[in-house]
């Protein structure tokens, strides 16, 4: 098994003909679903008459879809890759960023920036919130991680899992303490940090978004093969030339970077990180070299799709759930069946 292992993370393992087809599968899938949110919604438009010249089709299509298409994008391809990338380092089937706590305190990291007076709209705001989301994430994050490795489960077991809830809890008591002392106005801009919204966007929030998003998914991209060998063990790991500690720390990060600017426009999405790196491990394998950008690209599609169909199923009654609600309704099926079966799905 660690010749095997080794192989994998060289790139010397064969590969079936049908994963090959794993990163354009998911781009094709991520341009469906990107299309069909773009062409769709509450108010009908024409893709020709957008391109034909300025009108309202053109500003329905190009200033309000296309930025909220690019955050949901965004948003579920950070969620999924960042699930593979913890599942990978705890070799936990049920690790992902909800769970874990980890957004939940990038929930009360962004709370603080707010109610200290930052918002996303000005040029600091949008620099400095997901910065606090960041800090409070990893904070949460190590918090989490330090309990499991205390705990006799180690963060294989149930320890992680627990730690997660409580310090998720602990968050959004915070962050519902937090409403009780700000303006009414502020009051309810923290609470979609509780229920997830992907609302449409400044130029200015979503490029920085993007920025820590795409920065923090590269810095997980870069250790894709040391993670094949973290499914040894970490004694094994480190007999073939891996530095776990730096690598625990270095996936730590990056979790945190990318949850952290989700969570400062989003709220808390949940789930995501769950359902999209189980089924992209069952369709194409377990190789991180080739899980975690598929990771990205399903997780984009799927938040995708989930706003689309939050747009889309209550237009008759002129209002929108919240897609976190949505996610919700899909991941935690998901997360039961996972845990009834005891966690046992094959992350190697």
């Amino acid at each position: 098994m660690p010749a095997r292992a080794s192989r994998v993370a060289a790139g010397r393992e064969p590969v079936p003909v049908a994963r090959r087809w794993a990163i354009p599968a998911g781009a094709a899938l991520l341009a469906a679903a990107a299309t069909g949110a773009v062409l769709l919604g509450s108010e009908p438009t024409s893709l020709g008459a957008a391109l034909a010249g300025p009108g309202l089709d053109r500003t329905i299509i190009a200033h309000v879809r296309l930025p909220r298409v690019a955050l949901a994008a965004l948003s579920g391809g950070g969620l999924g890759m960042v699930g593979a990338a913890l599942q990978a380092l705890l070799r936990n089937p049920l690790a992902e960023p909800y769970v874990l706590g980890v957004s939940g305190g990038a929930a009360l990291g962004a709370t603080v920036a707010i109610t200290a007076g930052l918002g996303m709209a000005t040029a600091v705001g949008a620099l400095l919130v997901p910065a606090a989301a960041l800090v409070g994430g990893l904070g949460a994050t190590v918090l989490v991680y330090a309990i499991a490795r205390a705990g006799p489960g180690g963060t294989a077991g149930t320890t992680i899992l627990l730690a997660g809830v409580m310090v998720n809890s602990v968050s959004a008591a915070l962050v519902t303490f937090a409403k009780t002392l700000v303006a009414p106005a502020q009051a309810q801009q923290l609470l979609r940090w509780l229920v997830g919204f992907v609302e449409l966007p400044t130029g200015l929030a979503l490029g920085a978004v993007a920025a820590y998003v795409l920065a923090g998914c590269a810095w997980l991209g870069r250790d894709a093969g040391r993670m094949n060998l973290l499914a040894l063990g970490d004694e094994a790991a480190r007999t073939l030339g891996v530095d776990v500690p730096a690598l625990e720390r270095r996936v730590l990060l990056g979790a945190s970077c990318v949850v952290g600017a989700i969570v400062s426009l989003t709220g808390l999405i949940g789930f995501v990180g769950l359902v999209v790196p189980h089924a992209v491990r069952r369709l194409f394998g377990p190789d991180h070299r080739r899980l975690l950008p598929v990771s990205f690209l399903a997780g984009a599609a799927l938040l995708v799709l989930c706003d689309l169909g939050a747009r889309l199923a209550f237009v008759p009654l002129g209002t929108e759930p919240p897609v976190g609600a949505v996610t919700a309704l899909l991941g935690a099926p998901a997360f039961l069946v996972i845990l009834r079966r005891g966690g046992q799905v094959p992350l190697d």
